[in-house]
Order: structure tokens, then sequence, then C-alpha cells
């Protein structure tokens, strides 16, 4: 199912509330996962890491008396509600992509870009949003974050233009990075360790799920009837409720004890390591979109400066967080994350290969599910709400997925589990690189839409339960942030690589049909098919990559999520 994928879980000391995968139900002091739903789209997954005497929150226990059911509700609700709004977007986007396109004049070199900008800009804010929160309160975060996603779904519905739409959707990713974090630390300072906050943590993961489901359908009937632009303009009139409901029961910050002063602000947040980060993959992706419309633009004096620009800011990145952290000043992403330790000494390679997995498993689910998208309208000419309609596979089969792994971690090793899921989901670009568009639908798409979510929710679930396995109990949220970073900006450069791989090929082809005579609506077609069997190959070696880094990454790791006493 597609995902902007979220990952939950408990606050470190420096960086809370960062976003982790999948539903877990407390057992003893370790969590065993458990489903709350299931990943752009948007899955959503979390896991509770074990609470001990080094990562207990401060604010552990801090509200006082008992709170009535009422005012849980009201809390769970508020907190949910911009992840369920996210995922409705998200799915009606999924569905009613070609024909936004079309109507905002969107060039297909930049079609996948309303998608690809939300991922970009979420990744590269979500670290620091989580430290603003921790600075100045998750509930003014998260209210921020609210108005800010209904202003902009609003402008969405509103844009003329794919410009228009692409920076719309681009701050519409900003605001949700607000919100992701937030909700989470807006739960641990509301609920004490236990049965409340267990459900709390479910209900806000099953809002992913279903909301995405909603968004599908909603999606399909909306564009074959009355038009995509009241899916954005519903979105804006439903959150409205939610935010009221949020500005009157969430409660303030318990965390908040100290003001804000200008020393706080340098000294607690990388500003510095935020700018070269966001710096260097905005340029990065810039150089992509200019790609999509042919690679020779790319060699232009004006286009070349801004990639080397971006590798250069890349490179002053990596230094500037060594650096940061010899001097123990705070680093946005630590390079000691990635070195293994006396205690843990399969730590880097552990670490390195969850998370260049995961960011490969981003890249191929969002690319495959977009593309099947297009191949149903563009090639297959079917309607909106029959596009729809064949992505039921992948929300029950990722609804398994998160099931039968939560039933099935504790007793099997995890690179068994990790390269068993892998191998099955590379079936899905295998199938849609033969598929021919005359064939039935059962022959090969409902095999590749059931398969394609398997190894991104199992894979999400075992890389939580590695990094809560492999790194003492404070940098699990850490820890937790970066994985999820990564797996936000691997959804975007997929969608940007395969838009440039799927447009080279589309215009070579239109190019020597037409310079032997063959123009028309079939070879329009054929052309686009070309491009996009192109860019399922290519999602193909990318997921037998996952298989080998999974094998290796992980061996001798063995079995993750047993009950610790």
């Amino acid at each position: 199912m597609s995902r902007t994928s979220v990952q939950l879980s408990l606050p470190s000391t420096s960086h809370h509330a960062i976003i982790s995968p999948l539903p877990t139900a407390n057992s003893g002091r370790l969590v065993a996962p458990a489903l709350v739903g299931s990943n752009n789209g948007s899955q959503m997954e979390l896991v509770q890491i074990p609470q001990t005497a080094e990562n207990i929150p401060n604010n552990e226990g801090t509200r006082p008396g008992r709170m009535s059911k009422g005012m849980a509700a009201v809390i769970i609700i508020s907190a949910s509600s911009m992840v369920f709004m996210n995922s409705v977007l998200n799915g009606m986007l999924t569905v009613g992509l070609p024909s936004i396109a079309r109507d905002t004049n969107l060039p297909d070199s930049l079609m996948l870009w309303p998608a690809s900008v939300f991922g970009l800009t979420c990744g590269c804010t979500l670290l620091l949003s989580g430290s603003i929160g921790d600075l100045i309160g998750s509930r003014t975060v998260y209210l921020t974050g609210s108005l800010l996603l209904a202003a902009f779904t609003l402008g969405c519905g509103l844009a003329r233009t794919g410009i228009q739409l692409i920076m719309f959707r681009a701050i519409s990713g900003i605001a949700i990075s607000m919100c992701l974090p937030a909700a989470v630390s807006i739960i641990t300072t509301s609920f004490p360790t236990g049965r409340g906050r267990n459900i709390a943590f479910g209900c806000l993961g099953a809002a992913q799920p279903v909301g995405f489901s909603m968004g599908i359908s909603l999606g399909g009937v909306l564009v074959d009837t009355i038009g995509w632009r009241y899916g954005f303009y519903i979105v804006t009139c439903a959150t409205a409720p939610f935010f009221l409901l949020a500005l009157w029961g969430i409660p303030k910050d318990p965390r908040k004890t100290a003001p804000v002063t200008r020393q706080r602000l340098v000294s607690e947040i990388d500003w510095v390591g935020n700018v070269l980060i966001c710096a260097s993959l905005g340029m990065f992706s810039y150089s992509f979109a200019i790609m999509s419309g042919g690679i020779k633009s790319l060699i232009r004096p004006g286009n070349l400066v801004v990639l080397i620009l971006s590798a250069l800011f890349l490179v002053a990145f990596i230094h500037w967080v060594i650096r940061q952290e010899s001097l123990n000043r705070v680093a946005l992403i630590p390079p000691s994350l990635f070195r293994s330790t006396q205690s843990s000494p399969n730590r880097a390679r552990n670490f390195s290969a969850v998370c260049i997995s995961v960011f490969f498993t981003w890249a191929i689910f969002n690319g495959h599910q977009y593309f099947t998208t297009l191949y149903f309208q563009k090639v297959q000419h079917l309607s909106s709400l029959e596009t729809s309609a064949r992505f039921v596979p992948m929300i029950v089969s990722g609804a398994l997925a998160n099931i039968i792994t939560g039933l099935v971690v504790g007793r099997i090793r995890a690179d068994i589990l990790c390269v068993g899921t892998a191998a099955v989901s590379a079936i899905a670009p295998l199938l849609m690189a033969f598929a021919d568009p005359s064939w039935s639908y059962w022959t090969a798409a409902f095999i590749a839409t059931g398969a394609i979510p398997i190894l991104a929710d199992t894979l999400f679930t075992i890389s939580n339960l590695v990094i809560t396995s492999i790194f003492p109990p404070k940098t699990h949220g850490l820890a937790g942030g970066v994985f999820n970073t990564i797996s936000q900006i691997g959804m975007s450069v997929g969608l940007a690589v395969t838009a440039v791989i799927s447009n080279a090929v589309t215009e070579d082809e239109r190019r020597q049909l037409a310079s032997g005579g063959k123009v028309g609506l079939g070879h329009d077609e054929y052309a686009l098919l070309k491009g996009y069997r192109a860019t399922y190959w290519t999602l193909f070696g990318g997921s037998v990559i996952i298989v080998a880094l999974t094998w290796w990454g992980l061996r001798r790791i063995g079995k993750v999520g047993l009950k610790t006493e």
C-alpha cells in the first residue's frame, strides 16, 4: 500500500518522538510486534521501544490524576487526525495523478513530482521538526503543522498550474513533518506506559492504512464524477473540526519547563546540518527534474553547476556532523550511529544494511505503485475507479504481512524473514516488466500488486526490532528518526530516478517510431509501455540488491523481538 511511511518510537533524550515503523503490543519490558495497520501511503506502523532506567522520558507520569475516557479519546483522535488526513490525500493522489497532471498541464517529465517532492521535504525536515518540538513544545508544533497542512491542501485543490501544485505539495510535506513527531510526543506525554499508551499508538498506526484505503476509494469516485479538486476541498473542510478539537483537547507539553532562549535555539538544534542536507537534496532533486526532460540537458553549464554544488553540500554535511560530534555538540545525524561498539560488534554492518535496504525498498515500492497506476490508466485506459479497485490486493497483503510478521518474528531468524520477503516482492516488478496490456488483470498485475508491499511491511518491522537490539535505549529515538528520514528520502529519490529512466526510454522510442513514419495513438502507447518496462526492470534490479544486502547485513543477527526479563 502506498506510504509516506512514518516510524513511531518513544522519544530519546536528545531527538524526541521520531517516527518508527510497526505497531506493537507491550509484553513485559520488550515489545512484541502486532498489527496496527498496513506504508507513503502510506503505511504507518509503530514500535514502542523498551523502557529502562536509561530511556524513560522525564515527563513520564507528569499528568496529574486519572484521565477520563472522554479526554483520552479526544487526545487520541486529535493526535491521529492529521496522519489520517494525510493518508487520505496520498490515496487520492495515487489513483488521480494522471487526471491531475492533465488538468494542471503538468508535463510527463514532472508527473511524479507532486508525490516525490512531498517525500523530499518531509524527509529533510523531519528531524528538525522533532528537535523544534522538543524545544518549544509538541502542542504548538502540531497545531502549526495542522494549520499549514489544511491551508496548502486547499492550495492544491485551487492550483491551476503544475508548478503551483508541486510547490503546495512541497510545503504540505513540511507541514506533515511537523505533525508526525509531535503526535508521538503528545501520546507519550499524555499516557503513561501501559494499556492506554498501547491503544493510543495502535489508533495512530491504524489511521494510516484506513486513511489510505479511504483515499483510494474516494479518489477513484471523485475523479470519475465531479473532479479530483473536490477531494482536496473535502479534506480541507474535514481538517477544520479536527484542528479545533486539537486546539481544545491537546494538553500543554509538560516538557516545556524552561523558556525558549536564543542560546537554547543555537545549542540544541543543528541548524547548519539541516541547511546543508536540505540544500544538497534540493539541488540533487532539481538536477533529476532537469534530466527528466532529457539527459543532455544536464550538461548545460548552469545545470551542471547545480549538480556539482549538490555534491559539495553533501560532503560539507558529512564533514560538519563529524566535527559536531567530535566537539560533543548536537549533530543532526551523529556518525557514531554507523560505528560498531564492543557491546554490539556488528552494529555498523547491521544498521548500514538496514538503512540502505529501507532506502531501496521505499524507492522501489513507491516507484512500482505510481508506475502501475500510469500503466492501468495510460496504457490500458482504465478509469480511476477501476484503477483503485485493482489496488485492493496491495491493501490486503500489506495487512496480512503485518499480522504474520508479528506472529513469527520471535520464532524465525530476522535475516531469513527479510531475504525471503525480499525475494517474494522482487516478483512484482519482474511480472510487470513482462506484462502485456492485453493480458487479464489476474495474469500478472494481480500478483504484482499483492506481492509488492510484503517486503516493505516485513522489513520495517524487523528493522525497528533490530534497532532496539543493537542500540542502547537512549539512542533508540535518534536511530529511528534517521531510519525514517532515509525512508522518506528514498521514496523521493526513487520516484525521481524512475521518472528519468521512463521518460528517456519513452522519448527515444518516440523518435525511432517517428523516423519510421509510425505515429498515432497506438504507437504512443507502445512508447509509453517501453518506458514503463524499463522502469520495472530497474526496480527489479534494485530488488535483487535488497536481497543481497539483507543477506549480508543481517546474517547472524538471529531472532529479534524476543521478550526479555
